[in-house]
């Protein structure tokens, strides 16, 4: 009866068009309701509560570091890089946005961030080469789903303080699968266009690759700096969000001198914008995951998935597949604030590494910013590209299942995951 209450109240309230965060606070008084226990203090108590978390100061000063990598020209150096590598192979277009969005993912954290910066700046480049406009959208919104999993990630953030799981561990362990994913497209699109032919840019001469890497070098310190600092505790993932900005206001404003103190107000505005957003779906999320704990909600799910608390993989497999059905309805952040209280005690009942589900979840909560419907990735890519939503679906559907294949092979063997995580962090 609880769980029927709980997905009754969340999907009619959504249905009727509430927003997400107004959905969740009904369906944490619906709940309150049915156990005759409803206070309007106990929810203000845990919507106040859920916001007021150190770790996620990260999130604004995360989101403040892809807006100024975006307006300080970094974006364009990491292309130019990119461009002058593997611009002149075969599809090389393809292979520079895979690579930049790579390079850009250890920058901001943001995959909203990236896919606009990336469609901004390929897309008119491949329509003009000749490359298939709908397949080219597809490509770059996928390449913008390893924003969330190559550190730093706001998602990684928000699962963190939700489940109570190590955000540094989480950092560190989302570098290898989210190269792994940036694999699995690049062997995508090389099957897609091997047999296309296209006027590929002449080849970058060592020279000019030089230049390239010297006028991006500075941009490429800040994922370093990141990654070391965390490896050997300098700083928390929170001030590692601080420096992260801190650094890129420094190199745009003072070193390449490509963004203006005018231009500051618009940045911190947006970034305050979004972080508001992000904050609140927190907040009003605290008074659901009060709620199905004060329940026990997870007990009645551990009770009805006890058949595979045995079987690992195969529990693993259920809690992917369901987590697949919700993200072709909602968007990241929210399932992973409605999920997260509910799958935790299942795997920690399995015995599942927490850190492993983490980066699995995250990875799947990812690639569902770009499963139509409601794929805010793909809306990005359709504004920007000034194309329709149709267009880039049907471009994204053979990179969307190859980084399925990615995940999935990822549950069916952990090690891919946990080894090189615990080379990097013991």
């Amino acid at each position: 009866m609880t769980i029927a209450i709980f997905l009754g109240a969340l999907l009619g309230t959504m249905a009727l068009g509430l927003p997400i965060a107004f959905a969740l606070l009904a369906c944490g008084a619906a709940l309150m309701w049915q156990m005759n226990m409803f206070d309007a203090q106990i929810l203000a108590q845990n919507v106040i509560e859920g916001a007021n978390s150190f770790p996620l100061l990260a999130v604004p000063f995360f989101m403040l570091a892809g807006e100024v990598m975006n307006t300080g020209s970094l974006s364009r150096r990491i292309v130019n890089l990119a461009m002058a590598l593997v611009g002149h192979v075969k599809g090389g277009l393809g292979y520079v946005a895979i690579l930049a969005a790579a390079l850009m993912s250890a920058l901001s954290g943001s995959a909203v961030a990236d896919a606009a910066a990336l469609t901004a700046l390929l897309l008119p480049m491949m329509v003009r080469a000749g490359y298939n406009k709908p397949r080219s959208a597809g490509l770059l919104a996928s390449a913008a789903v390893m924003g969330p999993i190559i550190p730093p990630s706001i998602g990684f953030v928000v699962f963190g303080v939700a489940a109570n799981v190590s955000i540094s561990k989480l950092f560190i362990a989302g570098i290898f699968p989210g190269i792994l994913l940036g694999a699995a497209l690049w062997v995508t699109w090389w099957f897609l266009v091997r047999k296309e032919v296209h006027a590929p840019p002449p080849r970058a001469s060592r020279a000019d690759v030089m230049v390239a890497l010297k006028d991006a070098a500075l941009a490429m310190g800040l994922p370093v700096i990141v990654i070391v600092g965390l490896k050997f505790g300098v700083f928390t993932p929170t001030e590692a969000a601080v420096v992260a900005a801190v650094y890129a206001l420094f190199i745009s404003m003072v070193v390449y001198r490509e963004l203006k103190i005018s231009q500051l107000y618009g940045l911190f505005a947006a970034a305050a914008q979004t972080t508001a957003v992000i904050m609140f779906l927190v907040a009003a999320a605290m008074v659901s995951a009060w709620m199905i704990t004060v329940a026990n909600l997870p007990a009645e799910l551990v009770s009805l998935l006890k058949p595979l608390l045995d079987q690992p993989i195969l529990l693993m497999m259920a809690i992917m597949v369901i987590t697949m059905l919700v993200g072709t309805a909602m968007d990241m952040t929210p399932t992973i604030l409605i999920l997260t209280p509910v799958f935790m005690p299942i795997v920690k009942a399995a015995g599942i590494d927490p850190v492993y589900f983490g980066v699995l979840f995250m990875i799947n909560n990812s690639i569902g910013l770009i499963t139509p419907p409601v794929g805010t990735i793909l809306s990005t890519v359709a504004g920007v590209g000034k194309m329709s939503m149709d267009e880039v679906t049907k471009g994204v559907w053979p990179f969307m299942l190859a980084q399925f294949a990615v995940m999935f092979l990822m549950v069916l063997f952990p090690s891919i995951v946990m080894v090189p995580a615990k080379w990097f962090f013991g």
